[in-house]
């Protein structure tokens, strides 16, 4: 369990006036959780995902790190079928 690697330095700060910065995940971390949320709440979030127009690269990674969320074959084969659904074979192929 854990964030994905390389979350804190991809943070982007917004300066709301002078006391309060708040700090946003980009684009890849989003993946990540979409993906993640996507497969555990049966395609909830799948839209959400799509929206982001995730690279082959970005979704591997972000399957890779789903994977450690979840450790089970029943979650590992949901997210299988889930890339497989999005048109993704190959990746699911690797996982």
């Amino acid at each position: 369990m854990g964030l994905p690697e390389g979350l804190q330095e991809r943070l982007i700060p917004r300066n709301y006036g002078a006391c309060l910065t708040a700090h946003f995940i980009g684009r890849l971390d989003q993946i990540h959780f979409k993906l993640y949320a996507a497969v555990d709440r049966g395609g909830y979030h799948t839209a959400d995902l799509l929206a982001l127009c995730p690279t082959d690269t970005e979704l591997a990674q972000a399957a890779r790190w789903t994977l450690g969320q979840d450790v089970s074959q029943e979650f590992r084969q949901l997210l299988r079928q889930l890339l497989e659904t999005l048109g993704h074979d190959g990746i699911a192929a690797t996982i």
